[in-house]
């Protein structure tokens, strides 16, 4: 296996990706991560399981987030996070070129799988999304909510806290600690972040009738963070879509209890998908 770092420029911003790259490459999967953490947070689990099973890894850090430099919690527009999927697209067509290639959301992460092929139609042999930001499992203050409205239009790179509950990402309280003393996790986040996600979750539910490839959604039925019955009104509009529950599963089902059925549905539809 080799791994290697490297950058692409989109909207002037330098995005911090990472290639991982076992002796045989049978697929290529290109991982987008969550709202305020981090690619290398895949780093425990999810991608060795890949790379053990001969799948390459294209990932970057988004914009705010990670080690990709620029204001925490902020992006350019939703049309500059559809344009960083396509560059990491491009960047694992030239690294591994004629090899079936596949993306890989993990909540904000899924909501932006999940509309890139919903609105672009890639020639991609599938999509993989876990707890999809497609809708909150509670509702933000109603102030906070019109604050943040009024901002979007005035000063959309404002910045506040996310307020996460931290302790609904799993039920393992190691990995709740791992978390909250990750130094490239925050809790921060911008107008152009939040509500262009909330916009495109709804967007996607309702806009279920144009995706044409397979995809997987994974979601756990305890998650207080982001709505699994989204999830279900959503898969449950598509035969192309395969979806699979994780009773009282919390938000990182990869790292929560149910992680090691988790991984291996995800390698066994990717291994039928091929």
């Amino acid at each position: 296996m080799t791994h290697e770092t490297f950058t692409f420029n989109v909207y002037d911003t330098d995005l911090y990706g990472q290639l991982w790259q076992p002796d045989y490459v049978k697929a290529v999967v290109i991982l987008l991560h969550g709202m305020g953490e981090h690619a290398s947070r895949y780093e425990d689990l999810v991608i060795p399981k890949l790379v053990e099973n001969d799948y390459a890894i294209v990932t970057y850090d988004n914009f705010g987030h990670g080690r990709t430099k620029g204001k925490r919690g902020h992006c350019p527009s939703y049309d500059a996070l559809m344009q960083g999927i396509k560059s990491a697209i491009d960047v694992a067509e030239n690294k591994f070129p004629k090899v079936p290639q596949f993306l890989y959301g993990h909540s904000m992460g899924g909501n932006l799988v999940i509309n890139y092929a919903l609105k672009e139609h890639p020639e991609l042999k599938g999509v993989i999304a876990t707890s999809p930001f497609l809708r909150l499992a509670f509702k933000p203050p109603k102030w906070k909510i019109n604050l943040g409205k009024a901002m979007l239009k005035v000063w959309p790179s404002l910045t506040l806290p996310s307020e996460l509950e931290v302790d609904a990402i799993s039920r393992i309280p190691e990995e709740v600690k791992k978390y909250q003393e990750d130094a490239l996790v925050h809790d921060k986040v911008s107008p152009m972040f939040t509500f262009p996600i909330m916009q495109r979750g709804e967007w996607a539910i309702k806009n279920i009738d144009k995706l044409t490839i397979p995809m997987f959604v994974l979601h756990g039925t305890g998650d207080r963070i982001i709505d699994h019955k989204a999830s279900e009104e959503f898969a449950n509009g598509s035969n192309f879509i395969h979806l699979e529950l994780f009773e009282n599963g919390y938000h990182e089902l990869h790292h929560d209890l149910c992680k090691e059925e988790m991984i291996g549905s995800i390698m066994n539809w990717l291994d039928s998908h091929i």
